[in-house]
């Protein structure tokens, strides 16, 4: 499964920085993603099942929208 490949998934990563607090920083967790083997696959789910929570594929749920925004357009 994808899953078991993700750079998130892997001994040490904090799973807390992929859902920061309003208004703090999702730089690290987009860190993670950054180089993930299977950060697109990460992300499809994300869109597939309307995510609206944390950072999923190297993108914010903000990102998601607007990414959503542009595709319909």
């Amino acid at each position: 499964m994808w899953k078991d490949q993700a750079a998130c998934a892997a001994p040490g990563v904090d799973p807390a920085i992929f859902y920061p607090t309003k208004g703090g920083s999702s730089r690290l967790a987009k860190e993670v993603c950054r180089d993930c083997p299977v950060r697109i696959e990460c992300l499809n789910v994300a869109m597939q099942h309307q995510e609206r929570y944390g950072v999923w594929g190297g993108m914010s749920e903000r990102e998601r929208r607007k990414l959503v925004r542009m595709a319909a357009a």
